[in-house]
């Protein structure tokens, strides 16, 4: 990292299951709902520029989150990020280059904001974008977050499973977000509900990803290809389920591996985003 920048890493995170919040307010709009956060993540990288830039893997790109970031900070910047997570994959792209920049420009910028300024910045910046609902207050807590209440800092409610991981995990495509919180969600609303009261009765490991599992049935979420590799998974006895929103699909422990797929491992995170 050069002297004129400032850097940040932000832990990606797979949601298990979530129930939209509307709200006028997008700081207290969002989701309730529960999922991972993984030691896979994005590192932001936030330097002075005459206009604003945002780059992907080094690659050009329109990140609406990020912009509506830095104008909330009155500044211009060139914001580099590096993932090591699928992209529009059900991972927290979004929202973590979102709170990477804001915690990275603040830092860079000298704008003196707390960690909960921030993290309403870029939560508000996530849901008037339409690319996210709950990623942002996740990835700033780390760990196995539960969504109790939606919104940011000052209006939502967090708790968590207290356990650590492996995860691994497998990508066969994307699914636009827009397409799926913008739609009928009905059905998905009720699903989330039952969801979160099960693993809010029970907070394991084990109540996660089979309330996960659920929600993403009872939800009309599952393509063909997920659900061939959700089931090979149980017949090896092991437990998986699909990431909201993405054609992914995650398990604990080796359960991709002992099903015959090369997946991705990592662990749960146990912080929160942090600056560099």
């Amino acid at each position: 990292m050069s002297d004129d920048a400032a850097s940040a890493f932000v832990p990606g995170h797979i949601t298990g299951f979530f129930t939209p919040h509307e709200h006028d307010d997008p700081t207290k709009a969002g989701s309730q709902g529960a999922g991972l956060t993984l030691s896979d993540g994005v590192t932001v990288e936030v330097r002075p520029a005459d206009r604003t830039e945002v780059y992907l893997d080094d690659t050009s790109i329109e990140m609406e989150p990020v912009e509506r970031v830095l104008d909330a900070l009155d500044v211009s910047a060139r914001v580099s990020a590096e993932a090591e997570v699928p992209i529009g994959a059900g991972f927290g792209v979004s929202g973590a280059m979102a709170l990477g920049t804001a915690l990275a420009a603040n830092r860079r910028f000298s704008r003196q904001l707390s960690e909960n300024e921030l993290i309403t910045i870029a939560h508000g910046a996530e849901v008037q974008s339409g690319t996210g609902l709950g990623d942002v207050v996740a990835q700033a807590r780390g760990g196995i977050p539960i969504r109790l209440e939606p919104g940011g800092p000052q209006d939502n409610l967090l708790d968590g499973i207290p356990r650590r991981a492996r995860v691994e995990y497998v990508t066969f495509g994307e699914l636009p977000t827009k397409t799926v919180i913008g739609g009928n969600t009905e059905a998905l609303e009720q699903a989330g509900t039952e969801a979160l009261s099960l693993v809010v009765g029970e907070p394991t490991l084990t109540s996660f990803i089979y309330a996960s599992r659920r929600f993403a049935r009872e939800a009309g979420l599952l393509t063909e290809t997920v659900r061939d590799a959700i089931r090979d998974v149980g017949e090896v006895d092991g437990e998986a389920s699909m990431a909201m929103l993405g054609e992914t699909v995650f398990a604990l422990g080796t359960g991709l591996s002992d099903a015959g797929y090369d997946p991705e491992v990592c662990h749960t995170h146990s912080a929160g985003a942090i600056p560099r």
